[in-house]
């Protein structure tokens, strides 16, 4: 993609997994009839839409050396997505994830993963060049579950910022996959004060805590000094934004969804595609409000098709989706 030379990159750890999606909306998943393929993973879907909006990422993770696997390391490629953080591990399997939509496109996960090759990832299979050419290093907390993926996920995360790089952080909490509540909350706020840009959803600020008001003060008790923009997106109500200057909100775009899943990483994707060439956006209220209407565009979008990577939208899409706005 000789196109995106110039363009900052950006390097997405963290899993990447085969969703099985239900062929009909609203069903339990022992009541589906059948079963799509969905490949997702929020880092995986995080470097795919930077890479559709004209952007330039890389991912870093480990996948089975199964047909699987095989084949979402062929989905990074097509999408344009540089490769050479992957690894491959012969023992353990590509996670796979069931999930059911709910009738309203919302969703709830079964994994299979035990372990799967994504966790098995050590910190001495990582491409530390890789890493240290990153303009923003952008992450979730699932890599913190288990060792030796967590060992691996601190290592990059520090050649990175030694390296220069903007750390970005969504903790796209998945609560069946850690061992409690607490153990969760706990890791997840383990490296809070490492980010300098972390998206929440409403949902996990209610998580992390513990307050079921989604308000201002809710949200700065998440602040800290490191931060440079705090961002809680409100689904279909828009999402708000923080910074140490200035706070407010950007309106939503009412679309018909159909299922949710990328929402958040279509978001995050057109965010860190927007300024990684220019940080001083976060500095400027104005700039940054368009910024994140573009990026609200995006997530609006993504949730008016099925599966996460297939409803990504490109640059084009989303200008002429708001130009009819």
């Amino acid at each position: 993609m000789a196109s995106n030379g110039e363009k900052g990159l950006i390097v997405s750890f963290g899993e990447m997994l085969i969703d099985f999606v239900p062929t009909e909306s609203g069903v339990s998943l022992a009541e589906a009839p059948g079963f799509l393929k969905a490949p997702g993973g929020a880092p995986a879907n995080v470097a795919i839409a930077v890479s559709r909006l004209g952007g330039r990422s890389a991912f870093v993770g480990k996948l089975g050396d199964d047909e699987f696997g095989h084949m979402l390391a062929g989905i990074l490629r097509k999408n344009g997505v540089a490769d050479q953080g992957i690894n491959f591990d012969t023992g353990a399997r590509t996670a796979l994830a069931f999930v059911t939509l709910r009738a309203d496109g919302d969703r709830e996960f079964m994994f299979y993963r035990n372990p799967s090759a994504d966790m098995l990832l050590r910190p001495d299979e990582l491409n530390l060049d890789l890493i240290r050419s990153a303009k923003v290093f952008h992450y979730g907390s699932i890599s913190l579950i288990v060792e030796p993926c967590r060992s691996a996920h601190l290592k990059a995360m520090e050649v990175a910022k030694e390296a220069g790089a903007l750390l970005s952080y969504d903790p796209n909490l998945r609560e069946p996959l850690w061992p409690s509540k607490e153990e969760a909350k706990t890791q997840i706020m383990s490296i809070w004060d490492k980010a300098e840009i972390i998206k929440v959803s409403d949902v996990e600020l209610e998580f992390l805590t513990g307050s079921n008001k989604i308000d201002d003060e809710t949200a700065m008790s998440l602040w800290h000094p490191n931060l440079k923009l705090l961002l809680v997106t409100l689904g279909e109500k828009g999402c708000r934004y923080y910074t140490k200057s200035f706070k407010g909100s950007v309106d939503p775009f009412h679309v018909n969804a159909v299922d949710t899943t990328g929402a958040g990483d279509s978001f995050v994707g057109a965010l860190l595609n927007q300024i990684v060439d220019d940080q001083s956006v976060l500095e400027n209220e104005e700039r940054l409000r368009k910024v994140l209407r573009f990026a609200n565009a995006c997530g609006a979008i993504t949730t008016t098709k099925k599966g996460a990577i297939p409803a990504l939208p490109s640059d084009a899409e989303v200008r002429s989706f708001l130009e009819g706005k």
